[in-house]
C-alpha cells in the first residue's frame, strides 16, 4: 500500500495538519485550536476523517525551523511528520 507524508505546523498560532499529495492542488487538511499541542488521540482522530491513518510502524518526528529562512532570531515554526496510508473505506 503506498505511502504518503502528514505534516503538522504551527507558528504559535492554530495548529494545521495536512496529507502531502503530489500533483493535487488542495491537500487534505485539518487545523486544530491555538493551544497546546493536539494530542495523539486528535491527530489519529483528523486522519482518520480525511481518509487516511498512520502507517504501521511510523512515528512522529518534530523539527522546529525559523518563521523566516535563515533568521533564528524570528518566531519557531514547530513542524511534525509521519509516514500514512490511506484507510480501508476511507474519503481519500
Amino acid at each position: 500500500m503506498k505511502t504518503l507524508t502528514a505534516q503538522m505546523a504551527s507558528d504559535g498560532g492554530p495548529w494545521r495538519l495536512y496529507v502531502v499529495v503530489y500533483g493535487e492542488s488542495e491537500w487534505p487538511t485539518a487545523q486544530f485550536e491555538s493551544g497546546p499541542v493536539p494530542t495523539p488521540t486528535d491527530r489519529r482522530d483528523a486522519l482518520a476523517y480525511m481518509g487516511y491513518e498512520v502507517a504501521p510502524g511510523a512515528e512522529w518526528s518534530w523539527i522546529e525551523d525559523s518563521k523566516e529562512y535563515d533568521d533564528e532570531s524570528t518566531p519557531v515554526v514547530l513542524i511534525a511528520a509521519v509516514n500514512v496510508r490511506e484507510r480501508d473505506g476511507g474519503a481519500a
